[in-house]
């Protein structure tokens, strides 16, 4: 059973999903790569896991860096699955590039190479905004790119955090 709520942000309102007490996406609404199918998903806005983002996101919204004390447990293949877990090792205020997260996966999984294409693909479908940093991910050459928030979101969220790119 999928339970979910909504949460007003500074940034637009999110979507939050949950399962077994476990955040499994959070999403702006609209936002690229939002759910298709969320009409069996029941509202369910008290649960414990939506109380602690919520606390999370006030933290996180007034530029503090709080410690992520709920149970995540995103939806997706055993690839994306290392991505995200490479991007929850990113320190807050700093920015890593797609290129990096492929050295990264080389080194860690013992194989020959990686495309950086690859690793954005999974940055990009990665169903747990902020709590999950896919917005720390820039390109090779410090740029912005791809954000499946949009690119003004992004570019608070680091500002946010204190990374002025």
């Amino acid at each position: 059973m999928i339970y979910t709520c909504s949460i007003d942000t500074p940034l637009g309102p999110m979507t939050a999903a949950a399962e077994e007490d476990a955040l499994t996406g959070l999403w702006f609404v609209g936002q690229k790569y939002y759910p298709a199918k969320t009409d069996a998903w029941i509202g369910k806005p008290d649960q414990s896991v939506f109380a602690a983002l919520r606390s999370w996101l006030e933290a996180y919204f007034e530029g503090k860096n709080p410690h992520i004390d709920f149970p995540l447990n995103p939806r997706g293949s055993a690839f994306q699955k290392s991505v995200w877990e490479i991007l929850l090792q990113i320190p807050y205020g700093e920015v890593t590039t797609y290129g990096e997260i492929a050295k990264q996966l080389v080194r860690k999984q013992s194989i020959a190479s990686m495309s950086a294409q690859a690793v954005g693909g999974a940055v990009g479908h990665n169903p747990v905004s902020l709590v999950i940093p896919c917005h720390r991910v820039v390109g090779a050459d410090g740029s912005l790119t791809g954000y499946a928030g949009g690119l003004d979101k992004k570019k608070y969220l680091l500002g946010l955090e204190g990374n002025r790119l």
